[in-house]
């Protein structure tokens, strides 16, 4: 079905550590069809639209070409604020999960599998509560080894190692040497420089300066977004990343501190990466962007 401009529909907002979202209920595929690239700039324009780092189109996994053979009832298609597809979103997940349990869609009381392009992420819900903190199971972190980012900013051009590290989607981890601080990564307003051999779709670029003994703060530029307050799917890779460093340390939560709040992960024994933190729905109406 094409999209239809200027016919109102409804849309949510909502953020994790304030990584911010529109929301499109298309329970059935009927409201968007093939939600357009046009469409996801204007509603995630911060001027002209609703504003937003990305847009979460809630529908059926039936309804998705994407999600069948999923299992999973609920299919996040999840859109970057340029209106390009990305394959997860760590705290889009959690806000599209809190966004489920307080429409009665999913029941908070037990785990909430959700498909994605990168597969089905289950859900727990703090105390079993539509309101509480949520746990994202991410699966399998991929350590790719070592590449280079470089910024230009006022002060020239700055090079940097990295780690790659796959969560679903693309990862270039900079852990900042001692003495060097998240502001060394200048302004973020373009997307640092990388191999595009190594990342042929692009990818999201963490600087990382550690605080204390599992404690880490980070900043972030996202792949069709620029910098964002927060990225959960980034809070995992350089978690990853600074345990790999820690000698490989397992079953012990790390504190990941980002402009927008704290993210807690785990690298467990059996090799997946658990994400806890806040999602919140502030406002919905509608639009006829």
């Amino acid at each position: 079905m094409a999209e239809l401009p200027g016919t109102p529909y409804p849309f949510l907002k909502g953020h994790g550590t304030e990584n911010d979202f529109v929301l499109l209920p298309d329970h059935d595929g009927v409201v968007h069809g093939e939600l357009s690239a046009a469409r996801v700039r204007a509603l995630c324009d911060r001027r002209a639209g609703i504003g937003g780092d990305g847009v979460l189109r809630v529908i059926r996994t039936e309804h998705v070409a994407a999600g069948r053979g999923q299992d999973a009832a609920w299919f996040m298609d999840y859109r970057n604020a340029d209106g390009s597809f990305s394959e997860m979103c760590g705290n889009g997940v959690r806000v599209f999960g809190r966004h489920l349990a307080e429409r009665g869609l999913v029941d908070p009381s037990a785990p909430v599998p959700v498909a994605t392009r990168a597969g089905v992420k289950t859900l727990e819900f703090a105390g079993g509560r539509a309101d509480g903190e949520i746990t994202v199971d991410m699966g399998a972190p991929k350590l790719l080894g070592d590449t280079e980012v470089a910024v230009t900013d006022h002060g020239g051009r700055r090079r940097w190692s990295a780690r790659h590290v796959d969560m679903g989607n693309p990862h270039a981890v900079v852990l900042l040497p001692e003495g060097d601080d998240l502001a060394d990564a200048g302004a973020l307003l373009d997307p640092p420089a990388y191999d595009p051999a190594v990342y042929p779709e692009g990818v999201n670029v963490e600087f990382v300066v550690r605080r204390a003994p599992r404690h880490v703060a980070m900043r972030v530029h996202e792949r069709g977004s620029g910098e964002t307050r927060s990225c959960g799917t980034g809070a995992c890779a350089v978690m990853v990343a600074a345990a790999e460093a820690d000698g490989g340390a397992r079953d012990v939560d790390y504190r990941v501190d980002l402009p927008g709040g704290t993210l807690r992960i785990r690298w467990t024994a059996d090799d997946r990466v658990l994400m806890t933190g806040p999602a919140v729905v502030v406002a919905e109406g509608t639009t006829a962007l």
